[in-house]
């Protein structure tokens, strides 16, 4: 979806939640797009934060055309969830992080329209991502706000996010700072759940067979101790009857 702008009023004021444009420019955007909201809607799952994608961002209340739709825009301090559109007069609260899925076609927006509104809105930072690596070369260019203007981020930290960012093919890597640990994608979220599954069933396995081996062992002991006693107490009737014979059982 792209911005526009128009200074006219209806009477009765709609937000639209579609412009019934396409996602997003190619497949590559798409899935680059896709994956940073799964990845970041699964770290902040928890937390009181939202994590919305290709969704109308309004920022002037009562001018429905005063709007942009950030690939993936992250908020903090409201109400976990999705919404249809998002309005800031509403909320209280700017998107913290904007993620922009870029290309060389929209390159003069992400760089001029964008990053001024962005900038003015005070969005902490401003990420662009170029999956074909049309005009980024490393694909991964990071902002952060300082005052009033965007920086260069040149160490791809996301201080907002406390994270480090690093372009892999078509798609953005996160790992966590505190611990390094990267950041599962779906796909890979998947493959490690079914590992976790698997390993657990095999844990699962090996414990009964353990509890079995532990149980035949406790009735193979029961059963000696059963035979050990029948076997004293053959032993206690033969010394008795030699005893009624008057036989020493000891010279026997």
């Amino acid at each position: 979806m792209t911005a526009s702008f128009s200074t006219a009023e209806s009477k009765t004021i709609i937000y639209p939640s579609s412009d019934g444009e396409p996602v997003a420019e190619t497949y590559d955007h798409l899935y680059a797009l896709l994956t940073t909201l799964a990845v970041l809607k699964q770290y902040l799952q928890g937390r009181q934060a939202t994590v919305l994608a290709n969704q109308f961002l309004y920022y002037s209340q009562g001018f429905p055309s005063l709007r942009v739709a950030p690939d993936v825009m992250v908020i903090f301090e409201v109400t976990p969830g999705g919404r249809d559109n998002y309005k800031i007069w509403e909320e209280g609260q700017v998107p913290a992080v904007i993620f922009e899925i870029t290309s060389q076609g929209t390159k003069g927006q992400d760089l001029g329209f964008k990053k001024t509104l962005y900038e003015q809105l005070q969005v902490r930072e401003y990420w662009l991502f170029d999956p074909k690596g049309e005009w980024i070369e490393t694909q991964l260019k990071g902002y952060k706000l300082q005052g009033e203007i965007y920086q260069p981020i040149p160490d791809n930290k996301s201080e907002v996010l406390n994270l480090r960012l690093e372009s892999a093919g078509k798609i953005i890597n996160f790992y966590r700072e505190d611990t390094g640990e990267k950041l599962l994608i779906p796909d890979e979220l998947a493959a490690s759940l079914q590992q976790e599954t698997e390993a657990r069933i095999i844990a699962e396995q090996r414990a009964e067979q353990e509890r079995q081996r532990a149980e035949q062992e406790r009735q193979r002991a029961e059963e000696l101790r059963l035979e050990l006693e029948q076997e004293k107490q053959r032993g206690e009737k033969l010394a008795e009857r030699l005893r009624e014979l008057n036989i020493d059982p000891d010279e026997v």
